[in-house]
């Protein structure tokens, strides 16, 4: 059913950015444990059993709901870590979890019943047989959906489903199947979608070769930058390479997207929640994108077309795309 506003779900991989996320008008926050459950797991990021209690508590005292990502696929025979992330987020207070995993799912929903199951982008469900085969299975109450839907593609799905829908509205682009690309895996030893890392620091290097800088993943040059030019952090999808003689982004141009021009689109279309990413960002980013959209949101909420932010200096390579919102290479 339509509404007048979009939620608006916020990242945050520290507890400095969960609490700048809340002050900035986050309606909802999500974050991951230091381990495997969550697909941001990188040194440095994401929230001890102390830390996620204290950021529910700190949410929770100020009307803003918490989530927690546990949004990896579980290793065959070695469950424990997932299922102990389930029972110490039913514990603390988690308001739902986010899941991709169907043994995860069942087991949130056999042991955990009271808490909301939200499912991932990480399953990668874009159609009513896919999105009500998790609802009647798993009891699934939120689906996060692929960033492949134009927005009437999008509004035509939520006429066909009976749960909430929530949409990626800021961050980085994923142009592979959502979390499963195999070129990272190959090219690092690590996976996505099972080790909760996509390009990994450890495997990113930079060497001078000249005037320019290279970039590489583990043993891969994934870009060669002039001298003056903005070096990008090297991701296999986004990657500048020479083909038939010629030099480009084969896959896609380093950018982010940004769904501000579209908002009244998506509120039009009954979406329910809009999410922004950045668990890999530090505060300022969290601080400032929050604050942008939140501006957004509560003037679209009034129907009026709302301006877009100036966002420039946290985008990846300067530049913003409304993607497969506004597909316009059909």
């Amino acid at each position: 059913m339509p509404t007048d506003t979009l939620e608006l779900v916020c990242p945050a991989g520290t507890p400095a950015a969960f609490h700048a996320a809340v002050d900035a008008g986050a309606d909802t926050v999500y974050c991951g444990l230091r381990d495997d459950t969550n697909a941001r797991n990188f040194p440095g990021l994401n929230f001890s059993r102390e830390e996620l209690a204290d950021a529910a508590d700190y949410a929770h005292a100020r009307g803003v709901k918490i989530l927690l990502a546990l949004n990896t696929y579980m290793r065959a025979g070695q469950p424990e870590a997932w299922h102990r992330a389930v029972d110490d987020a039913a514990q603390i207070g988690i308001d739902a979890l986010i899941m991709a995993d169907i043994g995860l799912l069942d087991y949130a929903a056999t042991h955990a019943p009271q808490m909301r199951r939200h499912l991932s982008v990480q399953a990668a469900a874009s159609t009513p047989e896919a999105v009500r085969w998790y609802a009647e299975r798993f009891g699934i109450q939120r689906v996060v959906l692929p960033r492949v839907l134009t927005v009437p593609e999008i509004a035509q799905l939520i006429t066909e489903i009976d749960i909430e829908t929530e949409v990626f509205g800021f961050g980085g682009l994923c142009v592979m199947t959502e979390g499963r690309c195999s070129m990272s895996s190959y090219a690092t030893g690590q996976s996505p979608n099972m080790n909760g890392v996509c390009s990994p620091a450890s495997h990113v290097h930079y060497e001078e070769r000249g005037s320019k800088l290279v970039s590489k993943l583990g043993e891969f040059t994934i870009n060669s930058f002039k001298e003056g030019e903005k070096a990008g952090y090297p991701t296999m999808c986004k990657g500048r390479f020479e083909a038939h003689g010629k030099v480009s982004y084969l896959f896609e141009d380093p950018t982010s997207l940004n769904v501000v021009s579209v908002l009244p689109e998506l509120i039009k279309a009954g979406v329910t929640a809009l999410k922004l990413e950045g668990r890999q960002r530090g505060k300022a980013y969290t601080k400032k994108v929050v604050s942008a959209f939140r501006r957004a949101l509560d003037t679209a909420a009034t129907g009026a077309v709302p301006h877009m932010p100036d966002l420039s200096e946290v985008m990846e390579g300067g530049k913003a795309t409304a993607g497969a919102y506004q597909k316009s290479w059909q």
